[in-house]
């Protein structure tokens, strides 16, 4: 795959510091201990969102919303979908809520008896957020026809009343990889992930390719919190914080992770190292009040926007037009991204966002599955 990449972006080498070429400005290579590839010539992305001006009365909705383990409060993934539905309260005028929040490697029947209790109270739609959903959303939907359901980071098939909030985490990620190359003093960098799972294989192979994209001699860290199966590396601040310790003491000064709750002892460890930095995931972290404390240590997050999904899906529900959704959350439908929050990425804002051009117009393809697996 980096191999195909050569012939689209180019990897002639520039010394360090030279400011890169291509739109970075005379600075956005500055500070890096990288040999940075020439980035892409300057274009602007073009992105879109799906939802319109028309506007849409949800107030009659009774949604329920069942969050992955967690819950609202955790500074990311479910936070996320949180947002969503508090625009959705403001600016689609819901009313009735019920939130609801899965327990650490729960088994299907208890996922299953929380859906079912939802449709059985007359909640319609349910969204439902995480992929371990998937397995009792396939027997709860067959049972409640005329209930509308969601699903983020999955599908059921066969389920015509499941709808899928499915997004390309790899497309971000590739992006925030180019941020780390960027701004590494040590051309060393690492990847956190909370659950060595399909999904969050995708954070990390976009985040390799990213930032081997834009300096091929950098050297990574990957490391995950739990194996498959065990989803407690979502909700372990202590374990993510040793995993970035043994990161860190390896060389590396910047980790990007994919942690859920347990991003907060991964930031930590950051924090306690002199002239390391972090990068969030599927929130704006430096903005969520959860990881305050240590917001002057990261770089930038890898937007997931399951706010936008989210948000999306119950304006659709309400104005009955489920096909307005996209098929997938890309980078070019607005899904995913990386933010510049805390001003900390703006001297290479235009080189990064040359490489997310090269993406949105398919000149770079993203893989899903990590080099080697």
């Amino acid at each position: 795959m980096a191999v195909a990449l050569t012939s689209v972006v180019s990897l002639a080498a520039c010394a360090k510091d030279s400011g890169g070429t291509g739109g970075g400005g005379t600075n956005s290579a500055q500070g890096s201990g990288c040999t940075l590839a020439t980035p892409p010539a300057d274009a602007a992305a073009t992105t879109s969102t799906t939802t319109s001006d028309k506007k849409v009365d949800a107030s009659a909705l009774k949604v329920g919303l069942a969050y992955d383990i967690g819950g609202r409060g955790d500074a990311s993934f479910n936070d996320a979908a949180a947002a969503g539905l508090d625009k959705a309260k403001s600016d689609l005028g819901v009313k009735e809520i019920k939130e609801t929040t899965a327990a650490p490697n729960e088994a299907d029947s208890a996922k299953e008896a929380r859906l079912r209790q939802l449709a059985q109270d007359g909640y319609n739609p349910i969204i439902t957020v995480g992929f371990a959903y998937a397995p009792a959303l396939g027997k709860v939907a067959k049972e409640f026809p005329n209930t509308k359901f969601a699903i983020v980071d999955s599908a059921v098939d066969g389920a015509a009343n499941v709808t899928p909030l499915t997004f390309t985490e790899e497309q971000g990620s590739f992006l925030v990889g180019v941020i780390a190359a960027y701004k590494s003093k040590s051309c060393h960098v690492g990847f956190v992930g909370g659950v060595k799972v399909p999904l969050i294989q995708k954070f990390q192979a976009g985040f390799d390719l990213g930032a081997k994209t834009a300096a091929k001699d950098i050297k990574i860290e990957e490391q995950y919190i739990t194996p498959a199966g065990d989803f407690t590396g979502f909700q372990a601040p202590d374990k993510g914080k040793l995993k970035a310790e043994g990161e860190l003491a390896a060389g590396a000064d910047v980790i990007y992770q994919a942690a859920g709750n347990s991003g907060k002892g991964i930031f930590d460890a950051v924090k306690a190292k002199s002239g390391a930095w972090a990068i969030g995931v599927d929130s704006d972290q430096y903005k969520q009040p959860g990881v305050a404390d240590d917001k002057d240590i990261i770089l930038s997050s890898m937007m997931k926007r399951v706010d936008v999904a989210v948000f999306d899906f119950l304006r659709a529900v309400a104005g009955n037009d489920l096909s307005a959704l996209p098929k997938v959350f890309d980078l070019a439908a607005g899904g995913v991204d990386y933010s510049t929050s805390g001003g900390k990425v703006d001297d290479i804002k235009k080189v990064v966002d040359a490489y997310k051009a090269q993406i949105v117009s398919g000149a770079i393809k993203v893989p899903t599955v990590p080099a080697g697996s």
